[in-house]
């Protein structure tokens, strides 16, 4: 949280710069579009001991449309933000111990710690306005740092466990088993339960390769968990961790 807050600091004393300096933030923008292909996750720092394995991996459509538009500051900075609309998600099946969870079977709800195999579906499509300080390492190849901040417009967050049981309330309580089909298994829907602003760090960069036309690669951490505060039934905080590949091409 304090190199967050320290980045944007830095950002907000550099367009103070900026206007010290009489030119107007908007005067002298090269704008430029984007679109890229993000392959992450939603995650926690760190494998808690409550995840024994990772069975199965799914790769969503993440797909990042957007517009930036960078100012020189004077010799190798710039700033640059951005409109972007984007897609992420994951799908993942783990085993898993004595895992917090709650959920329905049937038409009962439990509670409790789950020990077998969990299935987790996560999207999301926001809309993303990151804001970085830029540094042309050379006339082809320009770094950015920066905050972003992210606005879901849709979410969810579902899944269900089976082939396992759960212990009712603590791990010596009352045993009930989840089997395979869809009627003994324990389905969960955590989406009302997301964050719809997000924060993090976007870390990455440009490589202009014609006059118009370039390739860029970025790294998003978020710096908030995808759930709100109140939300205790996962012990652990997940954040959204997500690479980026894709094109940009100058639009002036």
């Amino acid at each position: 949280m304090n190199n967050f807050r320290h980045i944007l600091t830095t950002l907000l004393l550099v367009t103070g710069v900026v206007c010290a300096k009489g030119e107007g933030i908007f005067d002298n923008l090269t704008y430029y579009g984007r679109l890229g292909y993000s392959l992450g996750g939603t995650a926690p720092i760190g494998m808690p001991e409550t995840i024994r394995s990772l069975s199965k991996y799914t790769v969503k459509a993440n797909i990042i449309i957007g517009l930036d538009a960078y100012k020189p500051l004077g010799g190798k900075w710039g700033i640059m933000g951005g409109f972007h609309i984007e897609t992420k998600g994951m799908g993942t099946d783990a085993r898993v111990k004595n895992y917090s969870m709650e959920m329905r079977q049937g038409n009962e709800s439990l509670k409790g710690v789950f020990t077998g195999q969990v299935v987790s579906n996560v999207e999301a499509r926001m809309v993303t306005l990151p804001l970085q300080a830029t540094y042309d390492v050379s006339g082809k190849v320009r770094l950015k740092l920066g905050p972003y901040f992210s606005y879901l417009l849709s979410n969810k967050f579902d899944g269900y466990a089976y082939d396992g049981y759960l212990r009712v309330g603590n791990p010596t309580g009352e045993k009930v088993e989840m089997g395979t089909d869809k009627g003994s298994r324990g389905n969960y829907d955590f989406s009302d339960y997301m964050r719809k602003w997000q924060f993090g760090v976007d870390v990455g960069a440009d490589w202009y390769f014609s006059r118009h036309f370039g390739a860029y690669l970025d790294m998003s951490w978020g710096l908030s968990g995808v759930f709100k505060q109140n939300f205790k039934t996962i012990e652990q905080t997940l954040y959204p961790i997500y690479g980026t590949i894709g094109i940009t091409y100058k639009l002036n």
